[in-house]
């Protein structure tokens, strides 16, 4: 219990007097402290004031600590549950540059983010994208930040993974769908899969931790789950699958597509024992050990079983827009702020009023009843 006090009149105390006085106002900040846990003080139980940097909590009282940032909506692929064949990518001159992207993750930074991951789009293939991880390096130094990560189709990993680790990057996602030549280039269309497997050996080389990600598609990949999964805990590499997710127009059904992971689940544990197991990477994923392998797989399902609840994460594109959530319009623009002055301030501000309106969750549905997307943008904008 909180109690307060004060003295509306002067007061004269004598010495005894005195001491009770200051016993009963230890005694008051003793109560301020109850409950607050070894790891806090009264100054973490501060709300921030609109902006200034302070901690970023939603109004279901979700702490956001992890953001993801688009820095370009282009792609050397043309994956089928990502884009259409025939794309049109925004004009260069509509993007942010690499400075304001820096701006606005260590605005982010100092609103209490503590991981960054770069994506796309496919993000090494922005131009000078090294300057921009080197310097975001600087939060890793100081604390700060205590991850600075990147999801990458792998195409040009043979030639940044020595930087990106000198650069403080331990570990990153790699999104690979088969090990199959032909399927490979079907699902991508334009990928070369001996590239990519050259950009994780590079990885690995380099001391960076791999992480699959796999995108489950029916009548695609299904029997190539499996072996995926052996070959990449045999190399040491957790992998993920992920349900695709109804973002954009990509010139095909989505609902022929849509493969539930609970399938995926059941027939994997036909084979394997699947063990639950309480292990969080800050993201959706919810893993299993495989027995029979020693490794980890994760499952992120934002159809089957949205991960809603424990939502820590906002995501930034490469013009300045921020989306409260991935499957929901509403957006906020940093770009005007930012651009407005050289302060911080109004930057912090308009962060401040984006997330007291970040919802509660998403409403993905794939079903015959609906043809169009649930949300128009596609993934390559707003960050996969």
């Amino acid at each position: 219990m909180v109690r307060a006090f004060c003295f509306s009149a002067p007061v004269s105390v004598s010495g005894g007097g005195f001491l009770r006085i200051f016993l009963y106002i230890l005694d008051m900040i003793t109560d301020l402290g109850d409950g607050l846990g070894p790891e806090m003080s009264l100054a973490d139980t501060a709300p921030a004031v609109a902006g200034t940097p302070g901690k970023l909590v939603d109004p279901f009282q979700r702490a956001i600590t992890y953001l993801r940032v688009s820095v370009t909506d282009r792609c050397d692929f043309r994956c089928v549950y990502c884009m259409s064949e025939h794309m049109a990518f925004l004009p260069k001159a509509d993007l942010l540059t690499l400075e304001e992207l820096d701006r606005l993750c260590s605005a982010f930074v100092a609103k209490g983010v503590t991981k960054l991951r770069l994506t796309g789009g496919e993000p090494l293939v922005r131009r000078g994208i090294m300057t921009l991880v080197a310097s975001l390096s600087r939060h890793l130094a100081t604390g700060a930040l205590q991850e600075l990560t990147l999801t990458t189709n792998g195409s040009q990993l043979a030639k940044y993974a020595n930087d990106l680790k000198s650069y403080g990057v331990e570990r990153i996602n790699v999104s690979l769908d088969t090990l199959d030549p032909d399927k490979f280039r079907a699902v991508t269309r334009w990928g070369d899969l001996d590239k990519v497997l050259a950009g994780i050996d590079a990885a690995q080389a380099a001391g960076l931790k791999v992480k699959l990600n796999a995108v489950a598609l029916k009548g695609v990949n299904e029997d190539d789950l499996a072996p995926m999964m052996e070959w990449a805990h045999g190399r040491g590499m957790d992998m993920t699958v992920i349900e695709v997710m109804p973002l954009g127009d990509v010139d095909a059904s989505r609902l022929d597509q849509y493969l539930p992971l609970s399938m995926v689940r059941a027939r994997l544990a036909e084979r394997f024992t699947l063990e639950d197991i309480d292990y969080r990477t800050g993201g959706p994923a919810r893993y299993v050990r495989v027995a029979e392998t020693g490794g980890r797989l994760g499952f992120i399902t934002p159809l089957t079983h949205n991960f809603c609840e424990s939502c820590n994460r906002v995501r930034l594109t490469c013009t300045g827009t921020l989306y409260m959530c991935l499957g929901q319009e509403d957006a906020a623009d940093l770009r005007a702020p930012l651009r407005r002055s050289e302060s911080d301030d109004a930057v912090y501000a308009a962060i401040d009023d984006a997330i007291l309106r970040k919802p509660k969750g998403h409403d993905f549905v794939i079903d015959r009843r609906r043809h169009r997307p649930a949300v128009s943008r596609h993934m390559s904008v707003t960050g996969g």
